[in-house]
Formats: structure tokens, sequence, C-alpha cells
């Protein structure tokens, strides 16, 4: 199946002179701990609120808590078939862009031993697909997803869909209001949605801001990159510096100082201030080349994003091959660019809303989300659904 594929590099020249504070515009976050039933704060003075804004479902505790050092990894929330065949976290926030991170973990809660499978949506597109059986790594100690989307009705809809008799779960649901600029959104507008499929930072073998007492104003985290590196960058080293960048959180993308602080080289290059220019070479095409100190001026924060497009392979390889000095690298993204499904429109969904809780729908129904989204999913039960405006949007036709 051919994908986009956004492709985000890091670099930077380092730098002897402080950066300017910049003040961050956004303050909506949500960190909301699945199954949780008091609010908590962990040892990153993150506050978790205990559940909340969920449809039904119950609360359920992993077979094995000593395994996990965050109490929010410990408890759950799933959603047996007598809640109904949809279930969604439906969070009030203000229209914009946002960061969804959730946790998923089964650890035998039920003492079933075994996986469920299930499908997880976010505004009414489909983004993760939980299959049985999962590796026993991620059964047992989770795993965590993240994505960028837009919310554009007053409320993020994280749903789960049932697959036969099986309870979606999830552990916890993060949602943090970012740049509506960031991640070249411009192209794209509200039609996409960003799965991130891995984000690293080199020169660490810690991870990064996220996971750590690192800030990242989005709250994204950052993994070390040393299992990903190839057989062929054993001459590669890592190199690190205490002086402050320059042009770190900035929008819109707002990168972290401590990502900018540790990076990879090659082995032999004395001079971390030596010109630098190095060709990108992805999947084995050359896309560009980059010349740090011509971009930025010298001694400062560099990005570069690229966009793959019918990428059929599951490897997305990467290379920095030398021209002029050697290429140094801070961090990597990879997103795949899902286009966002049809969504019904918001006046309807007002009224099915409305009408849901004047009869006093039971949960068994699945009355939750967006009534006839996802496409590839049944909608609200005994409502029948039609596009319309070539097809741009979904409309109610028959009860």
């Amino acid at each position: 199946m051919s994908r986009l594929f956004l492709f985000q590099l890091l670099s930077l020249l380092f730098v002897l002179f402080p950066s300017p504070s910049r003040s961050y515009p956004f303050n909506t976050a949500y960190h909301i701990d699945c199954g949780g039933q008091a609010n908590s704060t962990d040892r990153f003075n993150t506050t978790w609120l205990a559940d909340r804004f969920f449809t039904a479902g119950s609360a359920g505790l992993v077979s094995e808590p000593l395994r996990f050092t965050s109490l929010t990894e410990k408890t759950l929330r799933f959603f047996p078939i007598s809640a109904g065949k949809k279930n969604c976290y439906t969070v009030p926030v203000p229209d914009g862009r946002y960061y969804v991170r959730t946790f998923t973990v089964y650890d035998n809660y039920d003492g079933k031993s075994r996986t469920p499978s299930f499908d997880v949506s976010v505004e009414g597109t489909v983004v993760f697909s939980w299959r049985s059986p999962w590796s026993e790594d991620t059964a047992v100690y989770g795993a965590y997803s993240d994505l960028f989307t837009a919310v554009s009705d007053g409320a993020a809809d994280v749903c789960f869909y049932s697959i036969a008799t099986d309870s979606p779960v999830i552990a916890s649901l993060e949602l943090i209001q970012i740049d509506p600029a960031s991640y070249n959104s411009s192209s794209t507008g509200n039609n996409s949605i960003l799965v991130n499929y891995g984000r690293l930072s080199f020169g660490s073998e810690q991870w990064g801001p996220g996971f750590t007492n690192d800030t990242d104003l989005f709250g994204r985290t950052w993994q070390p990159d040393a299992e990903f590196r190839s057989p062929n960058s054993a001459q590669a080293k890592s190199v690190s510096t205490n002086h402050n960048i320059l042009n770190t959180d900035q929008s819109p993308n707002y990168f972290p100082m401590k990502l900018y602080q540790t990076a990879v080289t090659a082995i032999g290059d004395g001079d971390l201030e030596a010109e630098r220019v190095f060709d990108v070479v992805i999947n084995e095409k050359n896309v560009t080349r980059v010349d740090i100190y011509k971009e930025v001026g010298g001694f400062a924060a560099y990005s570069w994003h690229y966009t793959v497009k019918n990428l059929s392979s599951t490897i997305l390889s990467v290379k920095l091959v030398a021209v002029v000095g050697v290429p140094v690298i801070c961090g990597l993204e990879n997103y795949a660019i899902v286009p966002v499904d049809l969504s019904t429109v918001p006046d309807q969904v007002l009224a099915m809303r409305a009408l849901k809780e004047s009869l006093r729908v039971p949960d068994r129904m699945g009355w939750n989300g967006d009534p006839c989204a996802p496409t590839n999913w049944d909608a609200w039960e005994g409502v029948t659904c039609r596009s319309i405006k070539g097809e741009s949007a979904l409309v109610i036709s028959q009860m």
C-alpha cells in the first residue's frame, strides 16, 4: 500500500551564546489516568486527572503492578461488549491543533491470557488497529502511541471499536494544544492526521524530553537512537554541549533546546563549529543538499522536512552523505500522513447528541462520538447515513 510520510530532520551548529526566551501561547492540556480513581502528580511534576470524559466501561488494574514505574500505567479502562461496540472519550477543548498520546496495555488484567482486537479513531478517523496476538513485549509492558490532529467542533473524540466480543483497553490519554501552523499544516489544513512512526534523539542513551524532567512544550517524547543506527554507522560518535542553543523552542514546532544539546557526527571531526554540508538520501534517493551555515547564518538550530510519497516498503532508510566536513544530526521524526475520514455535518451531530440525552439511549446502543464516522465502521445503531456535497460530508438519511 502506498503511503505519504513526513520526515523531519533536526540538525545544528553548536552555539556559544544565549538564545532569547519565548512564551508559549497555548495552555490547554489534559492528562487523564484512565481507570484512575484520584488525581495524582508524577515524578516529572505532571498532574494527572482521575478518569473522566468516558462514555461507559469499567476500571481495571494490570496483573503485575510492580512491573510499572508510573501509577498511570497500572490502571486502565476497558469497554466490554455490554457497553456497546463503540465507546469514546469526549474531551471538551477549544478548537485548534492537538497532540494526542495514548498508552495501551493488557498485562492479563482480565485473567483470560488473550490480548484483544479493536480499532481506535481520533476525530472520526481510524488511526490505530490493535490485532491479537500482540507482541509479548507490548502485551506485558504496553505501548505509547501519538499523533497530531485538528479539532473543530469544541470536543476531541477518541473512540474504541470492539471486534467480536473483545474489550478495547486504554491506560492513559493526553491531549495538548499546539501551534496551529506546526508541521507544515498550511499544506494540508485540517484534512490530515500525522501519526507518529518514530521520534529519535541522537547522541544520548537516555529518553529525551517527555519521559524525563526535560520538558517539551508539545509533550512529545524523544527515544534514544542507538538501536536504529545501521551497522555502517560504526564510525559515528556522540557529542554534547551544555551551552545554550539559538533558535530553539520557537514557533511553529517548538523543538526543545535539550534535543539540540546532543548529536551524532563522524569520528575524527575535531571542530564542532566547522562547516558542514551533506546530502540527505532517503530510500536510496538523494532528495536534498543541506548547508547548515548557509541556511541559518551560523551557530544555530536548524530543521528540515520532506514528504516521502508512495512509500511501499516497511523500511524507511535515511543516510547523511558528507560533502564538506561531516554530517551532524540531533533528532529525527517520521509521521504517516493519514487523510481524515468524512464526518457528519456539525448541526446533525449536536441534534443527535441531544436526542440521545432526551431518549436516555442505553450504553449498549453505542451512540457515542460521531453518528456516522468512521465510514469503515457501522453508524450508530438504527441510524443510516449517506455522503453529500461531492462526498465532502455525511448526513443522516434514515432512523
